[in-house]
């Protein structure tokens, strides 16, 4: 199956607007409201200048999208250690998030059942601030990958082992191939948006909405799990019609494992 994909993914390019039903890993059909294509979304800077490049590197290439383009915005998460949540738009935090086995964590919450209302990004430096993980590498596929299921978009392979796709949004445990998206990816943008709403949920705003926490109690009740056993996505019930969904990257080897 990843020889296949692999072969794909290098003719993707070439076909990408013709091909979106080719691309198969959407996030739930999680989606932002709007009423017209390309869409704007603002990624809120609350990152240090450590990671500076990687966040402009992120921007780049996800707006090469057809149908979406990201623009860099003031952070208005507070401390980045919490990170709050700004409605209408991405928030991209870093901090010493501790010793919690993970690398980032990706946050959306939802109303309406696949409409974003907002998101976070947290990219945990007590990791990366280790000599393994602070690479290029490391960090353009954490920042790359935690950016894209902001989006709606999940992963191409969940197999931290075996060979690379060429895209941020595949696993892995050797990162130097997968630090930018593919053809794969913005064909399944082309597909999560080939459709417009009647209103958008994509505006300017102050109000800070609840933090997502750094630990998996924090996060909800683990909903999906990777073939080794640990979750890596969890759901947070807000409210009526409200909930918070959490994609978690883990550290080579680490994280909780449970039954799947």
């Amino acid at each position: 199956m990843k020889n296949w994909l692999l072969a794909s993914a290098i003719a993707a390019p070439l076909i990408a607007l013709a091909t979106p039903a080719f691309a198969n890993h959407s996030w739930g059909g999680y989606h932002w409201a709007r009423t017209s294509n390309p869409f704007t979304l603002k990624l809120g800077d609350n990152v240090s200048a450590r990671w500076d490049s990687h966040l402009n590197l992120s921007h780049t290439d996800w707006s090469k999208s057809t149908v979406l383009d990201t623009t860099d915005v003031a952070g208005q998460a507070g401390d980045p250690k919490r990170c709050n949540a700004v409605a209408g738009r991405v928030e991209v935090c870093n901090a010493l998030y501790g010793q919690r086995g993970w690398l980032g964590i990706a946050s959306i919450s939802i109303t309406g059942g696949t409409h974003i209302t907002q998101g976070i990004v947290k990219l945990n430096d007590t990791y990366f601030n280790l000599a393994q993980y602070d690479t290029v590498a490391w960090r353009n596929l954490v920042m790359c990958q935690e950016i894209g299921h902001t989006f709606g978009l999940g992963h191409q392979d969940e197999n931290f082992s075996n060979l690379n796709l060429d895209t941020c949004m595949d696993y892995t445990n050797s990162p130097g191939s997968n630090q930018h998206p593919n053809g794969h990816d913005y064909d399944q943008l082309v597909a999560i948006y080939l459709h417009t709403d009647t209103s958008t949920n994509i505006a300017a705003s102050t109000a800070s909405i609840a933090a997502v926490g750094d630990t998996p109690a924090e996060w909800g009740r683990a909903i999906r799990f990777l073939p080794d056993g640990r979750p890596d996505m969890f759901e947070r019930i807000d409210g009526p019609g409200a909930k918070t969904l959490t994609h978690v990257f883990w550290a080579v080897g680490e994280g909780p494992r449970g039954n799947r």
